[in-house]
């Protein structure tokens, strides 16, 4: 049997013999889907901690995980944009100062991500 042959059979979902499944497995590429932070940390609390979950999404997994990269990054933008106002949050102008309030401000973003979004059941 032929590449062609082999291909179209398994596209039928008939059944292939050993040596046709290594034919079959040379010629597809596995599709490989990149997930940013969230994603990913997602991706491995469903694996470690919510397989029931996992096989609920099946073939949904990777939408799944975009729609949290995206969720995280709305929020992250809206929580920015709401904790920059507040005074205890602006900038002095005193470089310290101000890289130990954004790094407070990433945190406490961080967190509300994290137990919100990503850690879910």
């Amino acid at each position: 049997m032929n590449k062609v042959e082999i291909m179209a059979k398994a596209e039928r979902g008939e059944e292939l013999t050993v040596e046709e499944i290594a034919v079959y497995e040379q010629n597809v590429k596995p599709v490989k889907h990149l997930y940013g932070k969230y994603g990913n940390l997602a991706k491995k609390f469903l694996e470690n901690y919510n397989q029931g979950k996992l096989m609920l999404l099946a073939g949904d997994v990777p939408e799944y995980l975009y729609n949290i990269d995206k969720q995280a990054e709305d929020l992250y933008d809206t929580m920015y944009a709401k904790l920059s106002k507040q005074e205890r949050y602006k900038k002095t102008g005193e470089f310290m100062k101000d890289v130990q309030k954004e790094s407070e401000m990433q945190r406490i973003i961080e967190e509300e991500i994290l137990s919100t979004i990503v850690y879910v059941s």
